[in-house]
């Protein structure tokens, strides 16, 4: 393909943006080659390939409509780098308080849960193997879940089409229909675990970060041994991590319903 041809493509892409962004009942391919003056075959690929990279969805008669991903770029960008300023004396005083050996912030991006602040307490002899920038598989983490858990299923299914389902220990959830039940009770108890699912030995807590508008931005959470966060300190710490959670969610802007 050309350097012209190419440009052309680019410029097309932006274009449909423009255009289905401007109307409500959403655009038909028909629709779109005409306002835009342009092959419909031409743009039959363009549109394909956003709807596969989720910038657009085709919904009803064909027509299409700005995808997740397209409405959430510029709103979750702002609210990552607002999250992590917010998040780091919240993540401290955490620390300081539930006497765990860290805790950590991540957000979700091309379908995998991606740390973006750590906070480790001074003096810890327990060090877990996560850094910023670390990636991980979203069915086999807490923070994976938590960042899932209030998408629509479709894209929850798309996601682990996408990804697969790693058997990464013996405890990992290998199968789309049980995990989708497991973000049920994620979203019904506020938390999600990591018990030794992404790796042995290990216990995970994370809690949803929510936005103004309501949307799960980022997850907090906590990594630690088996043995650091047994059953009988695992209450205290869910409460712990929930609270945290939700004070930076309020930063940010967010008012629960009542």
């Amino acid at each position: 393909m050309s350097e012209e041809t190419t440009s052309n493509a680019v410029e097309r892409a932006f274009s449909i943006l423009e255009i289905i962004s401007e109307s409500s009942q959403g655009l038909s391919n028909s629709d779109i080659s005409r306002r835009l003056k342009v092959p419909k075959s031409s743009a039959s690929y363009i549109l394909r390939v956003m709807e596969k990279r989720g910038y657009l969805t085709r919904g009803e008669g064909g027509k299409y409509r700005l995808g997740f991903k397209i409405m959430s770029l510029s709103h979750q960008q702002s609210a990552h780098i607002d999250v992590r300023e917010v998040a780091k004396p919240i993540l401290e005083k955490f620390v300081e308080k539930s006497r765990m050996s860290e805790a950590h912030l991540a957000v979700l991006d091309n379908g995998r849960a991606v740390y973006v602040e750590k906070v480790e307490a001074e003096n810890s002899f327990i060090k877990m193997d996560i850094w910023v920038g670390h990636r991980l598989p979203v069915h086999t983490t807490a923070i994976g879940k938590v960042l899932v858990a209030y998408l629509p299923e479709n894209e929850v299914l798309k996601i682990l089409e996408l990804r697969g389902m790693e058997k990464k220990t013996r405890r990992s959830i290998t199968d789309p229909k049980k995990f989708l039940r497991e973000l049920e009770k994620v979203r019904e108890y506020g938390f999600a675990l990591d018990n030794e699912e992404n790796n042995l030995n290990v216990r995970c807590l994370a809690a949803p970060i929510f936005s103004a508008s309501g949307e799960v931005v980022a997850a907090l959470g906590t990594s630690t041994t088996i043995l650091q966060l047994d059953k009988s300190h695992l209450p205290k710490v869910v409460e712990l991590v929930k609270d945290a959670a939700q004070q930076v969610s309020k930063q940010i802007g967010y008012s629960a319903k009542k």
